[in-house]
Order: C-alpha cells, then sequence, then structure tokens
C-alpha cells in the first residue's frame, strides 16, 4: 500500500489537485471511448475483416470478460509495483493495445489487441480511484473519484459520438489511432502532474485476499452487482423499449441517449459530493430514488415527453451511486484498497452482463414494458442488503 508523503499530500491538494485528478480524468476519457466506441462501428470492422456483425460484436463481450476477470488478477500481480509507476505501465500497455488495434491484419489480432486494452480498464480505474482520494482531504475522496470517473461518463456523450464520426469517415482504424494519442497524453500527464508517492512495506497478497474476503465487503460486492444489473436489464433494451413502445423515430433515440449521459455525468459529479457529505445514507436514498424512477418508468414510458425527463433522472440517480459505492467498497479493504476499487469495477461488469441477459429473458418470457419494473426490483434487492448492512454497523459500529 501506498501513500503520498504528507507534504506532497498538502501540496497536492492546494496547487495541483487540478491538474493531476485532470490526468486521470483524461485517461478515464480514453478508456470508456476504447470500450463503447466500437459499438458504432461494428459494420465497418465486419467489413473490413470480412466476418460476421456478430463475430464483431463479440470484440465487445470477450473485453468485458476480460475487464471483469483479469483486472483483478493483473492488480494483484503487479501489487509491488509503485502505484505511480504502474499508472504508467497501464498507459503504456492501453496505448500499445490501441496501436496493435490500428495495424491489426486479422479478426483473431483485434480480439488480442482488445484484450491488452481491457487488462487495463479495471486496474487503471482501482488504483486511480485510490491516488485520485489520496490527492485531497479524507472528506473530499469520494468526490475525487467522481471527477476522475466524469471522463467515463463525458466519454459517452462526447468521444464515442467523435470517435464513430472518425471511424466512418476515416476508417475504424482511425479511431484506435484517435484513442492512442489520447493515452499519450495521459501519459504525458501522469507524469508530469500526479506527485511521487512514497511505498510502504508491500501488503503480501495473501494479506489482501484475506482482506478481501470478509462478509462486508463481499456483502457490498453483491450490492454493485445487483445495482448495476437493473441499470443494465432496462438500459441495454432502452433503443426498442423507446421505439416500439414510446413511439419514438429511431433517429430521435441518438439525442434522447446524450441527455441520459448529460444525466450521467451530472449525477456522478452530485454523487460524488452527497457521498463526502453522508455516504451511507446518500447511497441508501439514491437507491431508493432509482426504483421509484424506474417504477414511475413503467408509467412514463408510454408518453414521450415524460419518458424523457425519466430517463435524464434515472441517468442521473444510478451515476451517482458509483463515487460513493467506490469509496466504501475501498474503505472496506484497508490494506488492499485497489485491489477492492478493482475488484468492484469487475463486479460492475457481471452485473452488466446479469442485467443484459435477465432483460432479454424478459422480454422473451414477459414483454418489453416489463423491464422497467423488473429493474426496479434488482434495485429493490440492492437497497435491501444495503439497509441491512447499515442498520448492522449502527448496531455495531465497528468496521
Amino acid at each position: 500500500m501506498e501513500l503520498t508523503h504528507p507534504k506532497l499530500q498538502g501540496d497536492a491538494a492546494r496547487a495541483a489537485f487540478p491538474l493531476s485528478l485532470l490526468s486521470l480524468t483524461v485517461g478515464a476519457f480514453a478508456i470508456g471511448m476504447t470500450e463503447f466506441v466500437i459499438m458504432g462501428l461494428l459494420p465497418n470492422v465486419a467489413e473490413d475483416l470480412n466476418v460476421s456483425i456478430s463475430a464483431a460484436g463479440q470484440l465487445i463481450t470477450m473485453y468485458a470478460l476480460a475487464v471483469a476477470v483479469g483486472a483483478p488478477l493483473l492488480t494483484v500481480l503487479t501489487h509491488k509495483i509503485p502505484q505511480k509507476k504502474l499508472l504508467c505501465l497501464l498507459m503504456v500497455l492501453f496505448i500499445g493495445g490501441n496501436v496493435l488495434s490500428v495495424f491489426a491484419p486479422s479478426y483473431a489480432v483485434l480480439m488480442a489487441a482488445r484484450m491488452i486494452t481491457a487488462l487495463t480498464h479495471g486496474t487503471f480505474f482501482g488504483v486511480g480511484a485510490v491516488i485520485a482520494s489520496r490527492l485531497v482531504h479524507p472528506d473530499k475522496r469520494a468526490g475525487a473519484v467522481s471527477l476522475m470517473m466524469a471522463g467515463l461518463t463525458i466519454a459517452n456523450i462526447i468521444g464515442v459520438p467523435m470517435g464513430t464520426y472518425i471511424g466512418q469517415h476515416m476508417g475504424w482504424r482511425a479511431s484506435f489511432g484517435s484513442i492512442a494519442l489520447m493515452g499519450a497524453v495521459t501519459l504525458v500527464g501522469i507524469l508530469l502532474f500526479i506527485p511521487s508517492l512514497q511505498k510502504e512495506q508491500p501488503v503480501s497478497v495473501l494479506r489482501q485476499i484475506k482482506d478481501m474476503v470478509n462478509r462486508k465487503l463481499l456483502l457490498f460486492l453483491v450490492i454493485a452487482v445487483l445495482g448495476n444489473a437493473g441499470l443494465f436489464a432496462v438500459f441495454t433494451y432502452i433503443t426498442p423499449l423507446l421505439v416500439q413502445v414510446t413511439g419514438f423515430a429511431e433517429s430521435s433515440v441518438t439525442w434522447i441517449l446524450i441527455l441520459f449521459g448529460c444525466g450521467v455525468t451530472a449525477g456522478n459529479l452530485l454523487g460524488g459530493k452527497l457521498a463526502d457529505w453522508k455516504l451511507m445514507p446518500s447511497l441508501l436514498g439514491l437507491y431508493l430514488t432509482i426504483c421509484v424512477i424506474l417504477t414511475a418508468f413503467t408509467i412514463t414510458v408510454h408518453h414521450p415527453a415524460a419518458a424523457v425527463v425519466t430517463i435524464f433522472l434515472w441517468g442521473a440517480a444510478s451515476f451517482a451511486v458509483f463515487p460513493g459505492m467506490q469509496v466504501r467498497i475501498m474503505s472496506l479493504a484497508r490494506s488492499a484498497p485497489a485491489l477492492a476499487s478493482t475488484t468492484s469495477h469487475s463486479a460492475g461488469n457481471l452485473g452488466n452482463a446479469t442485467g443484459a441477459f435477465i432483460g432479454g429473458a424478459v422480454i422473451t418470457h414477459l414483454s418489453l414494458t416489463a423491464l422497467p419494473w423488473v429493474g426496479a426490483v434488482l434495485v429493490g434487492l440492492a437497497l435491501a442488503l444495503g439497509i441491512g448492512c447499515y442498520l448492522a454497523e449502527r448496531k455495531n459500529p465497528v468496521e
């Protein structure tokens, strides 16, 4: 485990704080682009590499699996590397994976490149969250994490449409070239603005794993899975919902998703402030709010204007949860905050996949219109577990 030198930490909080966090935000933006931009380029990739659209789609699936499985393993294997140096190594790997994507001669090579970049995803966010939380005063930790995570949310609003535009007009390889350049900017920012970190006595892998295997932490990881499952059970199928149920034209969905992204970004930043104010009460309040919004969506989905407002509020509330959850999970593994933070991203990706699967089953066996209330039930389960943890802590206030 690493800590900033006290003087360095104070200097960072007073002077380098904006620039140091900005370098992490830019990195999150680049990683968000590389994860999601391929969704808009699947036909181009499939045609160029002579594979089917469904085969090209596996580039997305395997990326998510690599994040879920590979990130904790990479974090464990690199736990002795100083965190600033590790961030630099991750960005070098990220740049290399995207450069390999640019020149990939075949589908297999492109798949390998995607897997390489995916390995950097969870570990970057895990280590980056730990560093961000240490660059600021303890009561500003969630806000610092939310500022870093804002890069990921902004990538969905600006980065993905920009990358898709580049790919459609200059070739899909150019999109990955632009992402590699952003990775290079991030690497320079880390080298220049992230303070040097003092390394304490390294914690053994066994000690880190022991800290991870405790009931409270595992419960919060389950809460993260359920919360994300509730989100993606609905969001994965938002286009058919809006087109077939609400009655929007397909061309309108893009603008609605941009509005959703604006809500996501605003909610992420607001969630950081709420978590710094009252961590557990804000988390429980947000989960309750999401349940109410998704329940309301079962009605508003039939009314275009109301549906748009609901989607904005839903995006804001759903992503306001993430900074607080990240800080809470890190605090429950004191000797392994980076591993805990990385594992929370793995849990989130597992929730994404679980939600998409449940949503598909709901459509098959029930109907599209059942998705919002099923999402509300999943988030309600997360809320119930969270309330149970909170009450247990109040009864026995010992970490």
